[in-house]
């Protein structure tokens, strides 16, 4: 087992890292910026390396920084978190170079993934079910419209190295894919560096599915149930919960069985997760795997009792999952909500300053009520305009799903956050609203049912 961990990222995750590591008894180590310097996660670690300015281009994501404060620190294992270096193929080949171990899945796994025409070929090649569409170049506009008419209207034109809803148009008519195309290819070329795109059949009244997997170096691999992610706003995930109140154990096993074909045909090990699209008739298609651990691993952790971060670290010491497939059970039913610095009254404007009142509800973990917060903040901390502005994931469990929402509606009113505009009020009138309350979710729920913003509610 590893002696020391550096944790190459910030906030919340570092803090949830680390608190693994503690209870493992491996030390840690955080690395910030000037912004971070009396940020929670410095606080937490065992040690601390100061790597740079507050931009993440000249801190966070220089990865010779990073493997100094290895050095520096004697860190023998690097947790990439996710966001900045989690999925840079690069950063994993210099950190083995140097000798430190990547806990996370092999460099070829991630470059495979990490580019949607390339993950789509490997999963039709897989047998996974992927969704209509041409994964070749397109050479201009007038070739993308015979492409979106052959396959038929409505496409998605997306960013072949695109991510966080950039480079995404849907195109409903042939005008509509001509601008698409030409959008989509700009935006992809200034955010991504990259503008390939593609062109795919658009599922309508779609929802956004999730398998886990986790796989270690000696050829075994498991899914860990699913969690639902249709609560999105601009493709950003805003709620998730798992299991998903959709799908009957048929489509959970087919899906859980495809996700682990996949993780094999690239030699993966980790934790993983592979992203699907549902229709209203359970008929499913790939969208994309993360070669990460995902910013809503918590509702899978509530329900099954398993620390994914753990497992994250025995595989990549070597270790064999101690856990069959028959070993996992779904338990329950948890709920996150995304507490973010954004003003729901203004649009959802990001909202930067310190947190002048921060009180969450508190943690608890009984046999019919679990409440979870992972966060990177405490009163008096700074909401920066150089990072992402999530605050927390409040989390809860209970046995059944409406006892899940009920508790969640409850955390919620009892979360102070004061100092900067959030969405708060927002999250509380979500657990309200019928339409979530009855599980009938799509990606497109909040664009329908707060088409000009939400209000919220007092709590």
């Amino acid at each position: 087992m590893f002696k020391k961990i550096l944790v190459a990222n910030r906030g919340e995750i570092a803090c949830r890292v680390f608190k693994t590591a503690k209870r493992l008894g491996i030390g840690t180590v955080a690395v910030y910026s000037d912004a971070d310097k009396s940020a929670l996660h410095v606080e937490m670690a065992d040690e601390a390396v100061h790597i740079g300015p507050a931009a993440a281009a000249e801190s966070y994501l220089i990865i010779d920084k990073i493997i100094d404060a290895c050095k520096q620190s004697g860190a023998d294992a690097v947790h990439p978190g996710y966001g900045f270096l989690s999925e840079r193929r690069e950063f994993a080949e210099r950190l083995k170079a140097e000798g430190i171990t990547f806990i996370g899945p092999p460099p070829n796994a991630i470059e495979a993934m990490g580019d949607k025409i390339t993950s789509k070929k490997i999963a039709a090649e897989a047998d996974v079910s992927t969704v209509p569409g041409h994964m070749g170049l397109i050479d201009d506009a007038e070739h993308a419209i015979k492409i979106a008419s052959e396959i038929g209207y409505p496409v998605m034109i997306k960013a072949s190295a695109g991510g966080g809803g950039k480079g995404m148009r849907i195109a409903w008519n042939d005008d509509e894919a001509r601008e698409g195309f030409e959008r989509s290819k700009s935006e992809a070329a200034s955010s991504f560096g990259d503008d390939r795109i593609f062109i795919e059949k658009f599922v309508t009244e779609p929802r956004h599915i999730e398998i886990q997997v986790l796989a270690d170096q000696h050829g075994n691999c498991l899914y860990v149930g699913e969690r639902e992610c249709s609560i999105q706003r601009r493709n950003q995930k805003v709620v998730e919960e798992a299991p998903s109140p959709f799908l009957d154990e048929a489509t959970r096993r087919a899906m859980g069985e495809q996700s682990v074909a996949l993780a094999k045909a690239v030699g993966y090990h980790s934790a993983g997760t592979v992203e699907f699209i549902a229709d209203k008739d359970r008929n499913f298609y790939f969208l994309e795997m993360n070669t990460r651990l995902q910013v809503e691993h918590p509702v899978s952790e509530l329900i099954t009792g398993i620390d994914l971060v753990e497992q994250m670290i025995r595989v990549a010491a070597g270790e064999k999952l101690a856990l069959r497939q028959d070993d996992i059970k779904l338990n329950g039913w948890a709920v996150e909500s995304r507490l973010y610095a954004e003003d729901p009254y203004r649009n959802f404007l990001p909202s930067i300053g310190r947190l002048t009142g921060y009180q969450p509800p508190e943690e608890e973990a009984t046999e019919t009520l679990a409440i979870r917060n992972d966060t990177g903040v405490v009163e008096g901390s700074e909401i920066s305009m150089f990072y992402d502005p999530m605050i927390a994931k409040l989390c809860t469990w209970a046995p059944t799903r409406i006892e899940a929402v009920d508790a969640m509606s409850d955390a919620l009113d009892q979360f102070v956050v004061e100092g900067v505009g959030n969405n708060l009020p927002f999250l509380s009138a979500l657990m309200d609203h019928p339409r979530w309350r009855e599980g009938r979710l799509t990606t497109g729920f909040i664009a329908e049912e707060y088409p000009e913003g939400s209000r919220g509610r007092d709590a």
